[in-house]
């Protein structure tokens, strides 16, 4: 039960905080979120206490009414104000364990081959496209920014920004390791091979969400390699940004232009040191409160294909399908995808409701 004093006494605490003119942008904008979402918590409460009072008002009348035409129109409103308790309730819960509040952003995929040399850089491109065609079902705008590839055509590394609506809520779920179980093309004796593939999800940040001084940049030009034309393989418009106190490298050469090359890097930059950040916080916290919560870390092992039964297993929702072909070849990830919201809501709830955050 919710000590609503203790709420309220909170949300005034938080407006006296936001009046200090000597606030920093990015911490304004964390109080301002944390003061929007008591706002509407408080504004659902006294909705859900008027409908308790209008139910209870109702019930006495009835008491005091045995039976005739106003009896029944007590009842019914009773009735009616119960439901609305109901539902607020319900409300009210939903908002105490929030979804990300990032769930709206661009991402930056990035697919890097582990265990199991050519065979899991193949992997690494099958994954990649069946991304890509995930995107294009959601009417979502793939560019690649970065690629390692090797001689069989797969990827040691790629890095794709993806665009649109709700990519981080959709995408999230798939940072992780991804194990595949299938007969090489580089293997004639027909035997299985395990792979590993690693995914990381990364939303965009905005720039206000982190600050990177010039100083602490260096930024080299060169010329784009691989298909393009004559364009790109005869100006430096390719761009490649060192953050030197992490050692950070991002580059980018999707773009003809080295200014907007230029601006993805630092794009990028910016959302992986963001990234490290959340990271950091995500496991002390974790070690705080001796919990495992399910983030997402790169060491968890989150799904496995295998090829020869046609099968693939989320093991977070412990989820079989057997139709590997169809998702891999189509993108079709909705049926993977989906129950992974159920389980995030566990997830939320596992790690307490907004009240008891200090930061968002």
């Amino acid at each position: 039960m919710l000590d609503w004093v203790a709420v309220r006494s909170e949300f005034d605490a938080l407006t006296q905080k936001l009046i200090n003119p000597n606030l920093g942008p990015r911490e304004r904008i964390k109080l301002q979120k944390r003061a929007a979402r008591f706002t509407e918590l408080l504004a659902f409460y006294d909705k859900l206490k008027m409908h308790e009072t209008a139910a209870e008002d109702c019930k006495r009348s009835i008491e005091l009414e045995p039976q005739g035409e106003m009896r029944d129109l007590y009842n019914e409103e009773m009735v009616s104000a119960r439901a609305e308790v109901e539902r607020l309730d319900k409300e009210i819960e939903d908002m105490l364990y929030p979804r990300d509040d990032r769930d709206e952003r661009d991402v930056f995929l990035e697919v890097r081959s582990g265990a199991g040399g050519q065979e899991a850089a193949l992997f690494a491109a099958d994954l990649l496209r069946m991304y890509s065609l995930y995107a294009l079902s959601k009417g979502w705008h793939v560019a690649l920014v970065e690629e390692a590839s090797t001689d069989l055509g797969g990827y040691s590394k790629v890095v794709a920004h993806i665009t649109g609506k709700n990519v981080y809520k959709y995408l999230k779920f798939e940072s992780g390791v991804h194990r595949v179980q299938r007969v090489p093309k580089t293997e004639g004796a027909g035997r299985i091979h395990t792979s590993t593939i690693t995914v990381a999800v990364m939303p965009e940040a905005d720039d206000v969400d982190i600050t990177v001084n010039a100083s602490d940049l260096r930024v080299d030009v060169y010329r784009s390699s691989g298909a393009g034309g004559q364009h790109v393989n005869t100006t430096d418009s390719a761009v490649r940004i060192t953050h030197i106190p992490t050692g950070l490298v991002v580059t980018c050469q999707d773009e003809r232009s080295q200014i907007k090359n230029k601006a993805k890097a630092m794009k990028e930059l910016q959302t992986r040191l963001l990234q490290a950040e959340r990271d950091k916080q995500d496991a002390e916290q974790s070690a705080t409160r001796k919990l495992q919560i399910g983030t997402g870390d790169r060491a968890e092992k989150i799904r496995t294909y295998n090829y020869p039964q046609n099968r693939v297993t989320d093991h977070r929702v412990e989820l079989t399908l057997k139709k590997l072909d169809i998702i891999v070849n189509s993108g079709d990830l909705d049926d993977l995808i989906t129950p992974l919201f159920t389980w995030d809501a566990e997830q939320r709830r596992a790690r307490g409701s907004f009240l008891d955050q200090a930061e968002l």
